[in-house]
Order: C-alpha cells, then sequence, then structure tokens
C-alpha cells in the first residue's frame, strides 16, 4: 500500500522560511521522478518544482531562486525548501512521484504567507 505523508507546512510572515517533508512508503522510491505542485483558491493545480530522471531540476519560474528541491532515497523523503516567502505563494502544496502514466499525490499541506 503506497503512502505519502507530507509535513512542514504552516503560517509564515512574507520573507518567512518553511520546509515541507514527504515521506514515501510502499515503493521503490529511488525509481520515481518526484515533484511539488500548488493550488491556491480559484486556481489551477500547478508545477513548482520536479526532479527528473538523472537528477536534474525544474522549477516554476514564480519560485527560481528562492525554492529547492531535494530527495534522500535512504529516507524515502522528498524535501520543499522554501525561502523569502511571499503572500502569493499561499496555496496547499501536493508532493507526486511518478512513474510513466502512473502517479501518487500526498494529501496536501497548507501554507498560508501572511502578517
Amino acid at each position: 500500500q503506497v503512502q505519502l505523508v507530507e509535513s512542514g507546512g504552516g503560517l509564515v510572515q512574507p520573507g518567512g522560511s518553511l520546509r515541507l517533508s514527504c515521506a514515501a512508503s510502499g515503493l521503490t522510491f529511488s525509481i520515481y521522478t518526484v515533484g511539488w505542485h500548488r493550488q491556491a483558491p480559484g486556481k489551477q493545480r500547478e508545477l513548482v518544482a520536479a526532479i527528473i530522471r538523472g537528477g536534474s531540476t525544474n522549477y516554476a519560474d514564480s519560485v527560481k531562486g528562492r525554492f529547492t528541491i531535494s530527495r534522500d532515497n535512504a529516507k524515502n523523503t522528498l524535501y520543499l525548501q522554501m525561502n523569502s516567502l511571499k503572500p502569493e505563494d499561499t496555496a496547499a502544496y501536493y508532493c507526486d512521484l511518478g512513474l510513466g502514466t502512473l502517479h501518487y499525490w500526498g494529501q496536501g499541506t497548507q501554507v498560508t504567507v501572511s502578517s
């Protein structure tokens, strides 16, 4: 049974930092491409960052230079370090593990950036 458990969301002031984690179980974590997506109220879900085959990383233009995606295959865990947070980063954040057309999603963790 595959499980993705996210943690690390919360309320933070503009300019602050958070680190999201996504702990995976029930699958061979290392063979999956991984990513973080977010969805704000009234908006479509968008890709924030991803690690693709070969270890290359992709970032949405809106988060480049502020967010860093990483993975620890020994711990079966995906991370998203978010710095210099802005109110427009407010959203529910979801981790995604993909292998071909097969995708697993986390339950989402809320990030709210507000003073």
